[in-house]
């Protein structure tokens, strides 16, 4: 129950600061809305509302990992962490507990992009929810690189690689706003070696029904979420030993 505990004390600090929050699950249904205008006045189909609104989806978990980062290096800047390293927690019992609070916002985050996607043309089928439930390893893993540049980084820094170089890096390596084909091969595999634009092909392909197709994808996406998340939990147990000495 420890972990839980942690968790219920991060719920609370989260919901004391609404504005984040307002602006972490409000930013990625503006950018949809604003593509989304952009395509009503354009001849080409371009952003197809099934193609767009998961990539968009992905996009807006970047923030979640900015919204992560930001947590737990504030706590650490104000010792909230060092007093807390008296108690019986364990370095995976702090992760858990910063990670199960988080869980819920980036799920509200993807499901209020898939409504207003509703309202945009996007077909209301089970589709949709089995898009959302695709999503929830790049949930974790979002979060995950969050924690993990929250505990190496201050708040300011966690900002600079969170918010400047994790959301272009998800933006242009993703596919989500045009072909990876079209940049060349290069690119191509360069983006392919990381998860973001498998994590999109995930959702677009769970939302066409196109089951087959999941899986080559998710795996990427499961296991990059579950590397980081490890690597974030030994380098906080480090980060433990090296602050209680």
């Amino acid at each position: 129950m420890r972990p839980f505990v942690f968790a219920a004390r991060n719920r609370r600090e989260i919901l004391r600061d609404p504005l984040n929050l307002t602006f972490g699950i409000g930013f990625p249904v503006l950018v949809l809305l604003l593509i989304s205008a952009i395509q009503a006045n354009i001849p080409a189909d371009l952003f197809r509302i099934g193609h767009l609104a998961p990539g968009i989806a992905v996009f807006g978990l970047s923030f979640i990992a900015l919204f992560s980062g930001t947590l737990i290096a504030k706590d650490r800047t104000t010792s909230f962490l060092l007093r807390l390293f008296n108690s019986p927690l364990s370095a995976s019992d702090f992760i858990l507990g910063y990670t199960l609070p988080l869980i819920p916002m980036a799920v509200a985050q993807v499901a209020t992009c898939f409504i207003v996607a509703f309202f945009l043309g996007l077909p209301i089928d089970v589709n949709a929810l089995f898009g959302l439930i695709v999503l929830l390893p790049a949930v974790l893993l979002f979060i995950s690189i969050g924690l993990l540049a929250g505990t190496v980084f201050t708040d300011k820094q966690v900002g600079a690689i969170c918010g400047a170089l994790l959301t272009n890096a998800t933006a242009w390596l993703s596919g989500t706003w045009f072909d990876l084909d079209l940049v060349g091969e290069t690119f191509l595999r360069i983006a392919y070696c990381l998860p973001f634009a498998h994590a999109v092909d995930a959702a677009r392909a769970a939302m066409a029904g196109d089951h087959a197709a999941i899986l080559p994808h998710l795996v990427w996406v499961i296991g990059y979420a579950a590397g980081v998340a490890v690597i974030a939990v030994v380098v906080f147990r480090r980060q433990m030993t090296s602050d209680w000495v």
